[in-house]
């Protein structure tokens, strides 16, 4: 009797990994559409996806997605080690859509099925944007993201395609401050942060002009990096997401000060950097950059542009791959 209590523990153990991982914030959106709240995966490949990408991935077959459901379907410990591996939609992203063409339009939620079709037997089955080392034959597409993850830990610059990533870099979205109105009287926002092809989002708050999300999301940067582009729209049900202001930030500051004064966990807490407020930057005030608890991280408030109204706070947090 008490062994089969321990087997039952043991699998509840690794559905809560599966949940848990799904509550990241990059996972919280579809990885082909954007879709928000998904609770769709393929087991094999390890990205959630939403319930119309479901039925594309189960038309390519088994053999090249297995699509399980993260709250109906009975998971095994394999599959659940093969999600957690692979590290969620942000890093099987990296790998599967290394290759996207530049200005390349990716399916959105209402998207017709025949564009999701094209793309996600593009993306999955072709392998056309992957790295062309690791296009495979195997009827395991899932090799592919191991192959590459371990080619990722295998070194301290990460090579995906022809694009090298000499950082990571986590961004707290904190939240906002009288914001638009894009409705009749208030607004659903959420934040969408842009580095070259990446993107990621936050969830959307409804009915809210001074929303919090206190959410982190992860970016790589490559060599040749821009600035951080940040977006806050308004979630609509019916018609095209409204722009409720946009601003970017310059990463030079943070990444130079982190080059400049090396290994941050040998250095006490003290200040590295600064960005400056000016009449090019969308900065309300000047931004330190801080080494704190062996970590560099910049908070900035930015004033909204081509908006009415607004202004985002975010924390971001630098971790150089090079040390």
């Amino acid at each position: 009797m008490s062994g089969g209590h321990g087997d039952a523990g043991m699998a509840s153990g690794k559905m809560a990994k599966l949940k848990e991982l799904l509550q990241k914030s990059e996972n919280r959106i579809c990885a082909d559409c954007s879709a928000p709240d998904p609770n769709w995966a393929s087991a094999n490949i390890g990205v959630f996806i939403c319930v119309k990408c479901s039925g594309v991935h189960r038309s390519v077959g088994t053999h090249i997605s297995k699509v399980m459901s993260v709250t109906l379907d009975k998971w095994s410990d394999d599959e659940i080690d093969s999600m957690v591996e692979v590290g969620g939609n942000s890093q099987a992203n990296a790998i599967y859509e290394a290759f996207l063409p530049e200005g390349y339009r990716k399916p959105h939620p209402d998207s017709a099925q025949e564009e999701r079709q094209k793309f996600i037997k593009s993306k999955y089955e072709l392998q056309e944007f992957l790295e062309p080392s690791l296009r495979i034959v195997s009827n395991h597409p899932s090799d592919a993201g191991k192959q590459a993850s371990n080619s990722h830990s295998a070194s301290s610059k990460s090579e995906i395609g022809m694009v090298e990533f000499i950082g990571i870099l986590n961004v707290k979205v904190i939240g906002g401050t009288k914001l638009a109105i894009r409705d009749m009287s208030s607004s659903d926002p959420y934040v969408v942060l842009t580095l070259g092809q990446q993107k990621a989002q936050t969830s959307v708050i409804k009915g809210n002009l001074n929303p919090v999300w206190n959410e982190e999301l992860k970016l790589s940067v490559p060599q040749k990096y821009g600035p951080l582009k940040l977006q806050v729209l308004d979630h609509d049900m019916v018609s095209k997401d409204d722009l409720m202001g946009e601003a970017e930030i310059d990463l030079q500051p943070m990444i130079n000060a982190a080059a400049s004064f090396g290994d941050p966990e040998l250095l006490g807490d003290i200040q590295i950097g600064r960005w400056l407020k000016s009449g090019d930057n969308a900065l309300t005030a000047d931004s330190a950059v801080m080494v704190t608890g062996g970590k560099v991280k910049q908070e900035v408030t930015l004033k909204l542009q081509h908006t009415e109204s607004g202004e985002v706070t975010v924390e971001m947090e630098w971790m150089a791959l090079n040390i």
